[in-house]
């Protein structure tokens, strides 16, 4: 079994608060579980074996930023009969493209 699961978590406080720090904090809560974890400008990409360690480590991260109020997002996809990482997935959709799925720039 594996679960995939994109994780934003977003302070929803007073404009001085210092924004990327604290999802610094929610990132680095998920350290403590068996996750692995890659992080985009607009999420954290997580892959687990287990849904219940998703779910654990999505909220740490939510606890883990000092704000009053904070927007989690949680999207999961779980393979219940098939063991499946996120590389694979990319390499299957670029299979079909015959090309990497994404802006390749051109070189100065």
């Amino acid at each position: 079994m594996t679960v995939t699961a994109m994780l934003t978590v977003a302070p929803l406080d007073e404009p001085d608060v210092d924004f990327d720090a604290e999802i610094a904090k929610a990132i680095d809560a998920l350290e403590r579980f068996d996750v692995r974890y890659e992080t985009h400008p607009m999420e954290t990409t997580i892959e687990a074996d287990e849904l219940s360690e998703v779910f654990a480590a999505a909220q740490a991260a939510t606890e883990a930023v000092d704000a009053s109020r904070t927007l989690t997002s949680l999207k999961i996809d779980h393979f219940r009969e098939e063991t499946l990482a996120v590389e694979e997935k990319v390499e299957r959709v670029e299979a079909h493209l015959g090309r990497d799925a994404r802006t390749v720039e051109d070189e100065p």
